[in-house]
């Protein structure tokens, strides 16, 4: 029988950056994920904004995770020998004069008015735009890259041959200390975690083709990320409510309408993406094994600010895996433990 340390079940955003800081700190693991192209983490730009809401506010520690979140992909990228990591400034342009003002009235160490206008022609900006340093991740390119580095296996993980032993779990021939499960959006449906208050919703982006290049995230309404060669994701729409997980044309035609918005230039439309995005109910990680059954653990819930959460919450888990390190009480699972009994 195969020993390691822990099983992960589920590769996205949550289960690469745990996987990684596990690996970092010496475990053994063994990753299972099903490769389902509708999974968040597929459809995800990757962004790292350092600012949230009308007031522009710093978001919820930023300035402590954000340095050890580019330390992190910067260290995965010398190992995978790829790039998934770059600077961006994120382009907001103004679509009231409120929201310029806001801006003015509300500084941050990241957030600065431009000296000209780098878009003009080709952007409907009559209030001007302002600068916010933040970032991205091509999740496209790492993701895949973590699976290969890692060797993950592309299955479907089996609940019901998953065996809770005295020191541990067992599974297929495969023994270890806990599984922890990273399965975004899947998570309500797991017969350990379903209890838990999860609010799973849908996002809908698009491919598009500009007439010019950038490196800035362009955001007004719709949110432009470049992928490179002149061509852009746009996303992303939000729903609570819906029946499936295809893409829509009503999705697409509300994309489509704030692409006209904001552009002067023509845009061509040559994909069109759907995902379920997993959330909890405080819109934190959830981090932590079960508080009943300790071979049972959960590392979910990234959300919107998920590239640059995740390297630091993984590291506070695996701390706490391994000398028994308190994980932050605004992440920790002991939070819902009402729900888990």
């Amino acid at each position: 029988m195969e020993t390691v340390d822990y099983i992960l079940v589920g590769q996205g955003v949550a289960g690469t950056l745990l996987g990684w800081e596990m690996q970092q700190a010496g475990l053994k693991i063994t990753v299972f994920d099903d490769g389902r192209a509708d999974a968040a983490s597929r459809l995800a730009a990757g962004i790292i904004n350092p600012v949230s809401g009308r007031l522009f506010e710093v978001s919820w520690l930023y300035d402590t995770i954000y340095p050890l979140a580019k330390a992190t992909y910067h260290a995965m990228e010398a190992v995978l020998g790829v790039p998934v990591f770059t600077d961006r400034d994120i382009w907001n342009v103004w679509a009231t004069a409120q929201m310029r003002n806001a801006f003015a009235a509300h500084p941050t160490p990241y957030s600065v008015f431009p000296e000209g206008d780098r878009y003009a022609g080709l952007l409907e900006a009559p209030f001007g735009a302002g600068i916010v340093k933040g970032a991205n991740v091509d999740l496209a390119t790492l993701l895949p890259a973590w699976a290969s580095h890692i060797g993950a296996r592309r299955e479907t993980f089996d609940m019901t041959a998953l065996e809770l032993k005295d020191k541990g779990v067992v599974y297929k021939g495969l023994q270890a200390k806990a599984v922890i499960f990273c399965e975004g959006a899947a998570s309500p449906q797991n017969p350990w975690f379903g209890k838990l208050k999860f609010h799973p919703n849908k996002g809908e982006a698009l491919i598009i083709r500009l007439p010019f290049e950038t490196t800035d995230i362009i955001k007004k309404g719709v949110t432009l990320v470049p992928l490179g060669n002149k061509t852009y994701w746009a996303g992303a729409t939000f729903a609570w409510d819906y029946t499936d997980i295809s893409p829509t044309a009503a999705a697409r035609a509300h994309i489509e309408s704030q692409l006209r918005q904001l552009l002067l230039a023509p845009f061509e439309v040559t994909g069109h993406r759907a995902a379920v995005r997993p959330a909890g109910p405080d819109r934190r990680p959830m981090a932590g094994l079960h508080p009943h059954d300790p071979r049972l653990g959960i590392f979910n819930g990234m959300g919107s600010k998920g590239c640059s959460l995740a390297p630091w919450a993984a590291r506070k888990f695996v701390g706490n895996l391994i000398s028994g390190e308190a994980i932050p009480p605004e992440i920790d699972i002991n939070r819902f433990f009402r729900a888990l009994r």
